[in-house]
């Protein structure tokens, strides 16, 4: 008999609570069992499959990569059981569907949020969760089932077998600063001039960092020696506002984030341009709101290309 037939969902808890606390008799109280249960029923899953999921050391239990294989299955199978409990909840309520978006700083500031509003004037009770990092942290919660779509830079590194890539639009970046800041006042821009001041830049191997070091190859530059390295697009505004550093951005969030007068953009062109995708996994259950909510995103994407070509 096939071992899976014999699994419960507690037993999905079980194996997830051992893989955190790597040790018996703690998972046990835990879950409310006798630590000689759990021995046995892990010993018997052991040799249901025939592997070794657990090396047995003095400093607790030890995944095995069979152990780290099947633990992996299990979050994917627990993050998809919290989600069903709350979208049953939801609709209990009268909701109409869930969407979980994750977005990267080029898609959060603009994008995204425009594709929000017309998915709610079409679903008015809707629940939308917007989770806001790096494309390659947001592509690995995707894969684990937390999030539905992901927008962000395309990446062929960033490639997987079980995701669906569709690019919506290219966007290039820009260098943007605070207003007032010295260098606006500058006629003729030098890169010297840039390089007086400390730059604020994405964490490298991020698309972002990518693209911006393409540019300065491009431009036969190179990146500045003072900078400060981070991925938060609240504490990149907090420094460019309360400083002279200069920051790097999309090409749309630097046009959105100046127009509500919150940036400059520099006119130092960086030249190129990079695709910005949509992610979404081949196995998603594909429901209305998630289809709308793609849709949503395509036309918003769609529109600001036609506007910018007239």
């Amino acid at each position: 008999m096939d071992w899976t037939h014999r699994l419960r969902l507690r037993h999905v808890k079980m194996l997830l609570s051992l893989a955190q606390t790597h040790n018996i008799s703690h998972s046990a109280a835990r879950l409310h069992t006798t630590q000689p249960g759990l021995s046995k029923w892990l010993k018997d899953l052991e040799e249901d499959i025939g592997l070794p999921l657990f090396e047995r050391h003095a400093r607790g239990l030890i995944p095995t990569p069979y152990g780290e294989m099947l633990i992996a299955h299990a979050r994917q199978i627990d993050i998809q059981l919290d989600r069903a409990s709350s979208d049953m909840e939801m609709l209990r309520e009268g909701g109409s569907g869930r969407v979980m978006i994750g977005a990267s700083g080029v898609a959060a500031s603009d994008t995204v949020p425009l594709a929000i509003m017309r998915l709610l004037t079409h679903m008015p009770k809707a629940r939308v969760n917007l989770v806001e990092g790096t494309t390659d942290r947001l592509i690995s919660q995707l894969e684990q089932g937390a999030l539905d779509i992901v927008l962000g830079r395309a990446d062929t590194d960033l490639g997987s077998p079980n995701l669906e890539t569709e690019n919506l639009f290219f966007d290039g970046i820009h260098f943007v600063v605070r207003p007032g800041h010295p260098l606006l006042q500058v006629s003729s821009l030098r890169w010297s001039d840039l390089h007086a001041y400390r730059w604020l830049v994405w964490p490298k191997g991020t698309p972002v960092r990518n693209a911006l070091d393409v540019a300065l190859a491009a431009a036969g530059q190179n990146l500045a020696q003072d900078t400060i390295e981070t991925n938060s697009v609240t504490a990149n505004l907090m420094f460019l506002n309360n400083s002279d550093m200069i920051g790097v951005a999309s090409v749309r969030a630097s046009l959105r984030l100046a127009q509500m007068n919150v940036l400059r953009i520099l006119p130092m062109r960086l030249s190129g341009s990079g695709a910005v995708a949509m992610y979404w996994s081949k196995e998603a259950f594909m429901s209305h709101a998630l289809r709308l909510a793609m849709n949503c995103l395509r036309e918003v994407a769609h529109e600001y290309d036609s506007a910018s070509e007239v």
